[in-house]
């Protein structure tokens, strides 16, 4: 017998998954998602979510606050008899998780229990790690500390960003969520405990992570600056003499071959200009190639674009603003 399901997403990772579970033999009775944004900096704002529910004909509910009494009282309006949470923004009370019969089960963006939290995607690739995945856990009060019920495992690619790396977990949780609520159906679902001693944690990203440090190792720099795509951004500014900082946007980096000529006695986040097309920067450990940049207030470009005109010259720096 098909399960009635209450979806609980708000952003794009949420969508292929809305998606499966409303062309599956299960019945989708209503989305729950976060208010609409509205005011000064949100005016570009869509909820695909939102959008998506509207075009199926299923009926969207957008509370402030979830697990306000007058929320938990339409929640159980719906009579579902399993929530599904994926990316939805709230953390969810003991009271709203006793609603449904079956409980709720959460899609999350990592190998659990390594990176809990709210941005799992992005601590995986800050910390370099070569793999990542899916989990499909039965939530608890506790955070994302529950029975992992499906896993689904892919590589991360050297050149990989966030919000690339995003977009395929996206849609390879659709195929493996539909599946465990199927064994939910079935009864044949087998959660496995998680291990506390490997727990590791993921929290909300803050915009000031941005900021790259160059004593940092090439490696490390190189993992920040994919992390940080697209959001909060990798920055750092150039110092030239007798100029006010220039606030960049790191978008792309490359390996450095070897020791270029001149860069020994350099510190972190000094320049080197070895011709009019290349961006160098001493790190901790070595070197790093800027091969795409952004300019604040302009569009990206190629680090050979943006030196042409005015090479590095000696002394130019990267660092904090000050």
């Amino acid at each position: 017998m098909a399960l009635r399901l209450l979806m609980m997403g708000t952003g794009g990772f949420a969508l292929p998954t809305f998606r499966a579970l409303l062309d599956s033999p299960h019945d989708v009775a209503g989305l729950v998602t976060q208010p609409d944004r509205t005011g000064r900096g949100h005016h570009h704002h869509t909820n695909v979510m939102k959008e998506a529910a509207e075009a199926a004909g299923v009926g969207v509910f957008q509370p402030a606050k979830a697990n306000a009494e007058d929320s938990l009282d339409r929640l159980r309006e719906f009579a579902a008899d399993l929530f599904v949470v994926a990316a939805y923004g709230q953390i969810l009370s003991a009271d709203l998780l006793a609603i449904p019969p079956r409980g709720a089960i959460n899609v999350h963006a990592s190998l659990l229990p390594k990176y809990r939290g709210a941005a799992p995607i992005q601590y995986a690739i800050l910390h370099g790690e070569t793999r990542t995945g899916v989990s499909i856990f039965q939530i608890e009060p506790k955070l994302d500390a529950g029975p992992i019920l499906g896993v689904v495992e892919t590589e991360i690619g050297p050149e990989e960003t966030s919000g690339e790396l995003e977009a395929r977990l996206a849609d390879l949780a659709a195929p493996l969520t539909v599946q465990v609520v199927n064994d939910l159906e079935r009864g044949t679902a087998q959660g496995i405990l998680q291990d506390a001693d490997q727990v590791t944690l993921a929290p909300r990203m803050a915009k000031t992570m941005g900021e790259i440090d160059w004593s940092r190792t090439s490696h490390e720099i190189a993992c920040h600056v994919r992390a940080m795509q697209p959001w909060p951004m990798p920055y750092t500014f150039l110092h030239r003499g007798g100029a006010a900082p220039q606030r960049l946007l790191v978008l792309e980096t490359a390996d450095v071959e070897g020791r270029p000529a001149g860069g020994d006695n350099l510190e972190p986040g000094d320049a080197i200009g070895l011709d009019e097309a290349r961006l160098i920067v001493r790190t901790g450990d070595g070197f790093v190639e800027i091969t795409r940049i952004q300019p604040a207030g302009k569009r990206a470009m190629s680090a050979a674009d943006f030196l042409r005109g005015r090479p590095l010259s000696e002394g130019d720096r990267f660092g904090g603003e000050t």
